[in-house]
């Protein structure tokens, strides 16, 4: 994880020498990356339209074979295959993102290590210097202390990490008398909340298309894969707030910006498929 961690830091780095801030760099940074996994986003949207498709057909497939499990089992694989679409699209998708989850962390946590690049030996210095200075405790993030109390006296070790008034070093559960490290871990929840009401809505909406078209009343079956689809898409947002609040908040700053574009690309490409499914039909 840290080998993707540090090719992150170099375009973040690079970003920031242009900037000259942390939090600016970090936006640009979650934009370059949406941009560059645009095309695999495109794919999970055409997977979750085809998912929310097949559901119909799922469900009288259950109904159908609901006594006979090898043949449920056989149909539903057929189906996907006619469909061209995996099961565990979803899950893969679940699975990059919790390797990004990583990554950043990883980033955000040791910026002087994957960052910028400083020399291990002045990090264990300071380090070193710091822990003496607290008594021989050691801190759970030591090169953010380097930079909060080394930064002003020595270049090498400097980030400016104020974003809007919001010190982007500060960990939410070490800074609880400071209102302001709450702003961005609520926004973050907000947006995660809004994200998961817009992906159901959509496979709510097709879903009810597919029974208008079929224009009957089906005994409502549950699709397996789609439960666990589902599970895990609560999953992350969960796991990514319970990170959040134990870290520097720029890791938070980072998920809030790549929540707010993910409502915004699921938005235009579900505007964008509808319309061509529109114009097909015609």
């Amino acid at each position: 994880m840290g080998a993707i961690a540090s090719i992150f830091g170099y375009l973040l780095n690079f970003i920031y020498n242009f900037v000259n801030n942390y939090g600016l760099a970090i936006i640009l940074f979650t934009i370059v990356i949406k941009l560059v996994l645009l095309p695999i986003s495109i794919k999970q949207q055409k997977s979750l339209k085809k998912s929310a498709k097949i559901q119909t057909e799922m469900q009288e497939i259950q109904k159908k074979y609901r006594n006979n499990p090898e043949k449920l089992n056989q149909e539903t694989i057929d189906l996907y295959k006619r469909e061209k679409m995996s099961p565990f699209s979803g899950c893969l998708s679940s699975i990059l993102q919790l390797v990004l989850l990583l990554a950043i962390f990883y980033l955000v946590q040791s910026p002087l290590t994957y960052m910028k690049k400083v020399d291990p030996e002045l990090i264990n210095t300071y380090t070193q210097q710091i822990q003496e200075e607290n008594g021989g405790n050691k801190t759970v993030y030591p090169e953010i202390e380097i930079i909060q109390k080394k930064g002003q006296e020595d270049p090498n070790v400097y980030i400016n990490m104020d974003f809007l008034g919001i010190d982007l070093s500060k960990v939410p559960t070490q800074s609880l008398n400071d209102p302001r490290v709450y702003i961005i871990p609520v926004l973050y929840v907000i947006s995660s909340f809004i994200s998961i009401r817009i992906t159901t809505a959509m496979q709510t909406k097709k879903k009810k298309k597919d029974e208008i078209i079929i224009g009957e009343n089906k005994e409502e079956e549950i699709d397996p894969m789609a439960q666990m689809n589902k599970s895990m898409s609560l999953m992350m947002p969960i796991m990514s707030i319970s990170i959040a609040i134990i870290a520097p908040l720029g890791l938070a700053l980072y998920w809030l910006m790549n929540n707010i574009l993910m409502i915004i690309e699921r938005l235009v490409l579900n505007k964008i498929m509808e319309s061509k499914e529109e114009k097909e039909n015609v």
